[in-house]
């Protein structure tokens, strides 16, 4: 076991020597790869806030019960009984007389208001589900407009569904734009070890001859083409960081304009490692793939 370590240590430091040997060529390398995974990271990242924008907006995640314009204060308190009780719904109660006193402050409506000769509003609950997800909505408003003495349950599916259709659509294409670039990445770093193999060869033949096995010869490579994938994935953090900063002025100019308070949510210490560590793997699966095809001319 000490032998395997200390044989694993060895190949990291040499692959870190490697690495910092040739720094104008490792920054190029890393700028390339940073670019590659920072325009899916930036997609994941902005599909997050659009869906956080989805979540937020007024009257989207909301249905409106209104109860018969006859129902009792029994029937209502049965009706907020049962609210109360499902779990996951965050309700609110609004009379009849104080939805007619917010018609009567609006004033296009004062006058047709006050020429009724008695309320027609019924008593009305808003409804607000934790899963806002279509499906979920629609089954919520089916089982709400089955209980007695409801009237109607309005719920504004159609734009519901056409966000979360539109959310699916950019999720295909940011999995689409991630393979590409993914392959790219794997390039990259195929054609680094490539060039890295064949400036060495001498050094691999007389390993060879005094009898190094494969995996002594592949180790620092594959541990080469890990680091720079998880430093490329640092680089790509650090550019998207710097595009929410730029676009956070705009977006929050924007937001106030529509009367609402939205700021763009960063990526945080989770997404981030996982972005460096997708970046590893990319780059250790290049340098596989490299080291295997260059070193069957050794054979």
């Amino acid at each position: 076991m000490r032998r395997w370590l200390s044989q694993h240590r060895a190949a990291l430091a040499l692959a870190l020597r490697r690495l910092f040997g040739a720094p104008l060529n490792t920054l190029l390398s890393l700028l390339a790869i940073g670019i590659a995974l920072t325009l899916p990271a930036f997609g994941y990242v902005a599909l997050d806030n659009l869906r956080e924008v989805g979540r937020s907006a007024s009257g989207v995640q909301q249905l409106s019960l209104f109860m018969d314009v006859g129902a009792s204060k029994k029937d209502v308190s049965e009706i907020e009984t049962r609210l109360q009780s499902m779990p996951g719904l965050r309700t609110v109660f609004v009379p009849r007389d104080e939805a007619l006193k917010r018609l009567q402050k609006s004033q296009e409506m004062a006058e047709i208001v006050a020429s009724l000769p008695r309320n027609p509003l019924p008593d009305a609950f808003i409804v607000e589900p934790a899963d806002v997800s279509p499906a979920a909505l629609e089954n919520l408003r089916q089982e709400l407009s089955s209980w007695p003495k409801v009237a109607h349950v309005q719920l504004d599916s159609a734009w519901v569904k056409r966000f979360d259709a539109f959310l699916r659509l950019g999720k295909l294409a940011l999995m689409m734009l991630a393979g590409l670039f993914a392959a790219g990445l794997i390039a990259v770093t195929f054609n680094t070890i490539r060039l890295q193999v064949m400036a060495q060869a001498s050094e691999i033949e007389v390993a060879r001859m005094i009898g190094a096995t494969d995996a002594f010869i592949r180790r620092p490579f594959y541990y080469f083409g890990a680091l720079q994938g998880a430093l490329g994935g640092i680089v790509a953090s650090g550019l998207v960081f710097a595009a929410l900063h730029l676009l956070a002025g705009p977006v929050g100019e924007l937001s106030t304009l529509y009367g609402a308070s939205f700021a763009l949510h960063a990526p945080g210490a989770l997404e981030i490692a996982a972005l460096c560590a997708a970046g590893a793997i990319l780059g250790w699966l290049g340098a596989q793939l490299s080291v295997s095809l260059s070193l069957r001319r050794f054979d």
